[in-house]
């Protein structure tokens, strides 16, 4: 399939697009599917990765294993004309790295709807599985919806945020659906694109990069294999995990654990210089100080990483204007 080129281009604020992910969220319920199982719904996956890559170098600070393996799992994965599996990605992270705001830029650059597009499902806890005593009406909900979505379009994107608030038990109706199976519950969902986002893991990660820093190594020499087990126990240990005691884990059907960084004070001055730019407006030399100046760093003697992350990049420069 042609890939539609739509470009790097500067995003709306970064506030805005992050709240974008909210609205899309809260725009459906499981009760309403926008594609009847019934009804053809015409596929409106039109990947871009030139602008994937290029919105990712620009706009994504300090995240260089990331971008890495996600635009790797990506490419592989749309250029397989017959995929064996769908795409399992777990992203984890310190609050404000980034995690939802690539979850938006493949939205964007792999729908022509971006989040609005019927094909892309966002699942949040709090607004989808809120009580926990519904937990069995959720898991029928949930895979009659995965199921019926897949059936109108293969090329679906699901994207499920803050997994670590999320009932253990209900993701495990989804096994099924992300093994090697041809075929289930008379759905071919090969093509399909899971991604779960939580903080787990978060302090196990910022703990081996402050190691690192300690050793004088530098962050961009950090490989992936030093993160995937610690991410993998963090997750296997926190109960209040929707993976916890999960199949999903133990018959390793995740393709990848996405590891964000916390982010430094040069990756927050880069996140306000972006949002500057992205607001039509000048560099500032007060309004970046004033942003950092701030911004809460830790640990307390290295003041080293940012509390949380850009999360309020775009509001504390609102407020310094």
């Amino acid at each position: 399939m042609a890939a539609v080129r739509r470009g790097c281009r500067p995003w709306g604020s970064l506030l805005g697009l992050l709240g974008l992910v909210s609205a899309a969220a809260a725009a459906w319920d499981l009760t309403s599917l926008r594609c009847n199982f019934g009804a053809f719904c015409e596929c409106d996956f039109r990947p871009d990765f030139q602008g994937l890559e290029c919105d990712l170098a620009q706009h994504l600070a300090g995240q260089h294993l990331a971008r890495a393996l996600v635009v790797k799992a990506l490419k592989a994965f749309v250029q397989d004309p017959a995929p064996t599996k769908p795409l399992v990605l777990s992203l984890h992270g310190w609050t404000g790295t980034g995690k939802s705001y690539v979850t938006s830029l493949l939205a964007h650059y792999l729908f022509r709807g971006g989040l609005r597009s019927p094909h892309v499902h966002h699942f949040s806890p709090v607004i989808h599985f809120p009580h926990p005593g519904h937990l069995e009406r959720y898991k029928k909900d949930l895979k009659s919806w995965v199921q019926g979505n897949l059936t109108a379009c293969s090329r679906s994107l699901f994207l499920f945020d803050e997994m670590d608030k999320l009932a253990p038990g209900l993701i495990e109706v989804l096994r099924p659906f992300l093994g090697s199976s041809w075929v289930v519950y008379g759905t071919n969902y090969r093509k399909a694109i899971f991604i779960f986002i939580s903080n787990t893991g978060g302090e196990q990660i910022n703990q081996l990069v402050l190691e690192a820093w300690r050793s004088r190594r530098e962050r961009e020499e950090i490989r992936v294999q030093e993160l995937e087990p610690v991410i993998s126990q963090a997750v296997l240990d926190n109960p209040n995990h929707g993976f916890w005691r999960s199949g999903i884990m133990e018959e390793h059907l995740l393709d990848a654990l996405v590891p964000f960084l916390p982010l430094q004070r040069h990756h927050v001055q880069h996140c306000v210089l972006n949002e500057l730019a992205q607001l039509g407006l000048e560099p500032r030399d007060e309004v970046v100080q004033a942003v950092l100046d701030s911004t809460t760093f830790f640990p307390e003697d290295e003041q080293l990483f940012s509390s949380n992350g850009c999360k309020t990049v775009a509001s504390r420069i609102a407020f310094f204007l």
